[in-house]
């Protein structure tokens, strides 16, 4: 079959390669290959990029950018014959690095090359689609405030965790995970597909990306004396030995609590009201990596 591929751009990515993303792409990627370029120039519109995905036969699109460019496309091509690739250029690229995506950019134009794919799992939060993590808490929080930051990266995430940490106070919730009721207190909740938030930050180590099962990490408050050690277990795969985080699995699940608070779909920021519902969409989306 004759590959046609798009490359779905946001401008507003790739800033910090201090490259031109559309120059680099004619350069290094295949002459042997149709492509076109969908340019995402208003990021309050969609619907546009969105009609010409649909419309344009493509085998393969890839989302050229962050978390946030990389969901989007995600939710186009879930559920058809397309194929994701991704061209990480964000500050996280936790789904690229979940599937073993090179941060290299020439490395990742030969995976989208090759063309080969894999089946993986997606979810929704009150309907909007995710296929990394989405979370209530203080990492939901940290999503809000990242987002109206003027500068991105991994060290702008970093100073805003440290600076919010201190003034941030847990909320009660009641999880309802596949009828099983927890009530808790949590200084935050992630519903796991992939195990990692990003930046190689495993909340859910034990989540695998294709086994139709969401993985429930629920973090209880803990002491400033216990802080070195979870940040250590977050970066090693071990923070689900942490005797302040509670595992569980599922395929749907409620999380219910008092007013509004931020939530995070692969670390795009919503509010939410009252209550969250979540459920699995098995083998949902296909992935070049």
């Amino acid at each position: 079959m004759t590959q046609k591929v798009a490359f779905v751009i946001n401008p507003n990515a790739g800033v910090k390669k201090k490259i031109n993303i559309i120059d680099f792409i004619k350069t290094h990627f295949s002459k042997q290959i149709a492509y076109d370029f969908i340019v995402w120039k208003n990021k309050d519109d969609f619907e546009s990029v969105k009609q010409q995905i649909l419309s344009g036969n493509y085998n393969i699109v890839v989302a050229c950018g962050g978390d946030g460019t990389v969901n989007q496309v995600s939710s186009v091509v879930a559920h058809t014959t397309m194929a994701l690739g991704i061209f990480p250029l964000g500050s996280g690229n936790g789904l690229a690095r979940s599937n073993r995506i090179p941060l290299d950019l020439k490395q990742a134009l030969q995976i989208i090359e090759r063309g080969a794919t894999k089946q993986i799992d997606g979810a929704t939060v009150n309907g909007h689609p995710f296929f990394c993590t989405a979370g209530i808490g203080f990492d939901a929080h940290i999503a809000n405030e990242f987002a109206t930051s003027t500068k991105r990266g991994f060290v702008t995430y970093f100073t805003t965790t440290i600076k919010e940490f201190f003034n941030y106070s847990p909320s009660l919730y009641k999880i309802t995970i596949d009828g099983k009721i927890i009530e808790t207190k949590a200084f935050l909740i992630t519903i796991a597909n992939a195990g990692q938030w990003g930046n190689d930050v495993y909340i859910a180590p034990e989540a695998e990306l294709n086994d139709g099962i969401l993985n429930v990490s629920i973090l209880k408050p803990f002491s400033n004396f216990a802080i070195p050690m979870i940040g250590i277990k977050l970066f090693s795969k071990k923070i689900h030995t942490s005797i302040s985080l509670q595992s569980e699995k599922g395929k749907h699940m409620e999380i219910e609590f008092n007013g509004e608070l931020p939530v995070h779909f692969d670390g795009e920021p919503i509010t939410a009201t009252n209550k969250l519902s979540i459920s699995v969409m098995p083998l949902a989306l296909k992935i070049v990596c």
